[in-house]
C-alpha cells in the first residue's frame, strides 16, 4: 500500500481497488492460520481483560494498573513480607509509617469518585510485633576464649 488515494477517487473504492488487486496477485494464500477459527471469539472480552491480558504477555507488573486506593491496600498486605527482611525495629517502624503517611496524602486528595476504595492505616505496633515473633532466633554468642593456662615448672628458683 505504498500508491497514494488518487483525488475525486471514494477512499472505500480506493481500498476496495487495493484489496481486488492483491487477491490477484495471491497475496491472500497460503497465510499463517488459514482455515483456523479465531481464538476467543465465543467469549466476551472487556478492554480491561485485554489489557490485562495484553500487559501480562509483555511481563508488565499488574498491580501497576491498580487505581491508586486499591494498590495501597495491596501494599498494606504486603507489609509484613517487606518488614521480614528488615534486620532492626527502626526500620519496621519506619516502613509502616512512610506508608502511612502516603495512605494520609491519599485521603488529602480529591477522590475520582466516591466509590474509590479507601485504604487504611497499618498498625505500626502489631506490625512490630509480628516482626519480633518472625525473626529469626539469634545465633548463640561465642564462647569468650579461656585464658591460656600457666604450665607448672619443673624445678622453682630459690630465693637466696
Amino acid at each position: 500500500m505504498t500508491e497514494r488515494k488518487p483525488p475525486g477517487m471514494a477512499f472505500e473504492t480506493w481500498v476496495d481497488n487495493q484489496i481486488t488487486r492483491s487477491i490477484a496477485r495471491g497475496d491472500f494464500e497460503r497465510l499463517p492460520g488459514a482455515g483456523k477459527p479465531l481464538p476467543n471469539l465465543d467469549r466476551e472480552e472487556t478492554a480491561y481483560d485485554w489489557a490485562l491480558a495484553k500487559a501480562r504477555r509483555e511481563g508488565v507488573d499488574t498491580a501497576a494498573m491498580l487505581p491508586p486506593g486499591l494498590a495501597l491496600r495491596r501494599e498494606r498486605d504486603g507489609l509484613p513480607e517487606r518488614a521480614e527482611r528488615l534486620t532492626s525495629e527502626h526500620e519496621v517502624r519506619a516502613l509502616a509509617d512512610d506508608y502511612n503517611v502516603r495512605v494520609q496524602a491519599f485521603w488529602r486528595r480529591p477522590q475520582e469518585s466516591r466509590w474509590s476504595p479507601l485504604p487504611g492505616l497499618a498498625d505500626v505496633e502489631s506490625l512490630v510485633e509480628w516482626w519480633y515473633r518472625n525473626q529469626p532466633p539469634a545465633p548463640p554468642a561465642p564462647a569468650a576464649p579461656e585464658p591460656p593456662r600457666r604450665r607448672p615448672r619443673w624445678f622453682r628458683r630459690r630465693a637466696h
